[in-house]
């Protein structure tokens, strides 16, 4: 299986310009690429008898190197993956937005979510060096896993910037504590399983969210461009930083610790996106990273050789009695308590739910 690797890289000014630089290509080739591609899709639908082909990734680096290359000779000053691969990644964006599992690509903006990948003569040297096309030798902060990539996306985040790759790992399957578990996520805690244990998420958001708010309220009335209005950004840009590696942090350790110990791990198949439709309680929601709890624990009972099983989404576990099995009719979201009225059993709400989990998969 494919496991990826993400770590902060040592860098100097040199190097920093440099990444800045293959950004901005990165960026051009994107932009360029989707403002012909929208172009095509309008003239589809004004003439429906007179359709142009869809280009395909191949079509587009053929016409970059043919249109835009002449026209923009500092293409040649830089590594030729850097615009092949955001050209391809385009390409998959349409993919997915035809098959609606996504939106319209949108354009780029210089500074916001800059990366690029780079795809060639990729070495690892020694414990903390890696050499890459055009660019040379770069140094991280931390060890590196001493496989031989073929490819590196390199990303900023705030000031700092990240070097990610993927590479081929076999799994390692460990001895399991428990043979089945049912796992129950929610806002009061992130989640509850079936044994009884219950996990908090770190909702760093609503830990920092005053102060995110109070840096924002200040920045209003600096002019946009100024070096006041930019280093106001950096800081705010920090604190995003600091509350998404929270989050992500915390999920980590959970869906590390369940898969690890839990043979038969079920899961509610949670539509996201209806639940964050809810404006009360989408802010709660997104801070919690449901999407992102299911998407670790998929590749991480993969590794530890453990099965996840996603019960279907319409699967009454949170109104089912897990002593009985009687159903109920209603169940409103501010009853935190199940009482069965059959049974005369009360339990918590989303331990009866994670129990109900449990039965469904074993």
């Amino acid at each position: 299986m494919l496991l990826g690797f993400k770590t902060e890289l040592k860098l100097n000014n040199k190097q920093r310009t440099a990444f800045l630089k293959h950004c901005g290509v990165a960026r051009h080739a994107w932009n360029w690429g989707l403002a012909l591609t929208k172009q095509i899709l309008d003239h589809n639908k004004a003439n429906p008898t007179e359709k142009i082909k869809f280009p395909s990734y191949f079509d587009l680096h053929k016409w970059l190197v043919a249109l835009v290359k002449p026209e923009c000779p500092w293409y040649y000053e830089f590594s030729k993956s850097a615009p092949q691969q955001s050209l391809m990644a385009l390409r998959t964006a349409w993919d997915r937005c035809f098959k609606k599992v996504a939106g319209v690509p949108k354009f780029k903006k210089k500074g916001k979510q800059d990366s690029f990948t780079l795809e060639g003569t990729v070495k690892i040297l020694g414990n903390n060096k890696i050499q890459v096309p055009k660019i040379g030798i770069l140094k991280t902060y931390e060890r590196l896993p001493q496989v031989q990539p073929k490819s590196v996306t390199i990303s900023r985040k705030a000031d700092k910037w990240f070097i990610s790759f993927r590479f081929e790992v076999e799994p390692t399957p460990r001895p399991k504590i428990v043979d089945f578990v049912g796992v129950d996520l929610g806002i009061n805690h992130l989640a509850t399983l079936s044994t009884g244990e219950v996990f908090d998420g770190a909702k760093s958001y609503k830990k920092y969210e005053q102060k995110l708010s109070r840096m924002q309220w200040l920045n209003r009335r600096k002019q946009v461009g100024s070096n006041n209005y930019k280093k106001a950004q950096l800081k705010v840009a920090r604190l995003h930083r600091k509350i998404a590696n929270l989050r992500k942090d915390s999920l980590h350790k959970i869906t590390t610790y369940i898969s690890k110990n839990h043979a038969v791990i079920g899961i509610e198949d949670l539509n996201v996106r209806g639940m964050l439709a809810n404006r009360k309680l989408a802010k709660a929601i997104a801070d919690m990273g449901f999407y992102e709890f299911r998407r670790q624990l998929t590749y991480k009972c993969e590794f530890y050789g453990s099965k996840l099983v996603v019960v279907d989404r319409f699967y009454p576990s949170s109104k089912t009695c897990a002593e009985c099995g009687t159903k109920k009719v209603t169940l409103l979201l501010s009853e935190r308590e199940f009482h069965c009225e059959n049974c005369g059993v009360t339990i918590d709400r989303d331990l009866n739910a994670a129990i109900n989990l449990r039965k469904a998969v074993s």
